[in-house]
């Protein structure tokens, strides 16, 4: 086997570990997994969500042939939830609940922890599907809207932890592999992606650019710095909260 031949055999399998670490879709190749495949994953996280966004795109599609915009959006954002297994809303409300009643570090860290959900998640989560549902509907292109969103909103996640440490024992939490090791390259080429993502919906659009920037920058940015002055960095949780909140900036502009 050449070395080329070796190269995109990684890179293959690094997608579809990506795949399985972001959804419940089952890996369809041997993985041999170690953990500079874990690291090279995270350039796929944005091409992971425009394989979801082509999904629900279409599942959008189709329903629209048998039911309102509202109940197909609702749907859709229920197949969403069935898909990833609600990754990132969990991270939403595990963060929110630690954030929002913890008064120490190690008093947050020990309530994100926690299995169970409390007022401040419960909260969090109704509030933000609601919101995105909403959005959704408010949309110029709810097609286009569902589409694009999950791949863009999946760089924000990459951003924080190329500027933050991990705050959490690495045995706790699906995000450390990843971390280790992350190379700006890497998160280069996942930035090119998703920008030109961005280009192609301002075709329909034109706002989509602006949207885009400002959901990624603001929430890299905004929330990155919150976490770092409660935590001191970022966890597994924090980085699906991260997702969530972008992609609802996201749809506000689009």
């Amino acid at each position: 086997m050449t070395v080329s031949t070796q190269h995109l055999q990684r890179e293959w399998q690094a997608f579809w570990l990506a795949v399985g670490f972001l959804t419940r879709i089952p890996m369809m190749i041997h993985i041999d997994y170690s953990q500079r495949l874990m690291n090279q994953s995270s350039l796929y996280f944005p091409l992971v969500g425009l394989v979801l966004g082509c999904l629900y795109a279409a599942t959008y599609g189709a329903l629209t042939l048998a039911f309102s915009p509202t109940v197909s959006v609702i749907l859709v954002v229920s197949l969403h939830l069935f898909v990833t297994g609600a990754f990132h809303e969990d991270g939403l409300a595990d963060s929110v609940d630690a954030l929002g009643g913890g008064y120490s570090v190690e008093r947050r860290l020990a309530i994100m922890k926690d299995s169970r959900i409390g007022t401040y998640g419960t909260v969090a989560l109704v509030m933000s599907l609601g919101l995105k549902v909403a959005l959704l509907l408010d949309a110029s292109e709810i097609w286009l809207a569902i589409l694009v969103a999950p791949a863009i909103a999946r760089l924000a996640p990459l951003l924080i932890m190329w500027q933050l440490p991990y705050v959490t024992d690495p045995d706790k939490s699906r995000s450390k592999p990843v971390a280790d090791g992350f190379s700006p390259r890497r998160l280069g080429l996942a930035a090119a992606f998703t920008l030109g993502i961005a280009l192609i919906a301002a075709t329909w659009v034109p706002a989509a650019i602006t949207g885009a920037l400002a959901a990624v920058i603001l929430v890299a940015l905004c929330w990155g710095n919150y976490i770092r002055n409660q935590l001191g960095g970022y966890t597994g949780d924090t980085l699906g909260a991260s997702v969530v909140l972008c992609e609802l900036v996201l749809l506000m502009f689009l």
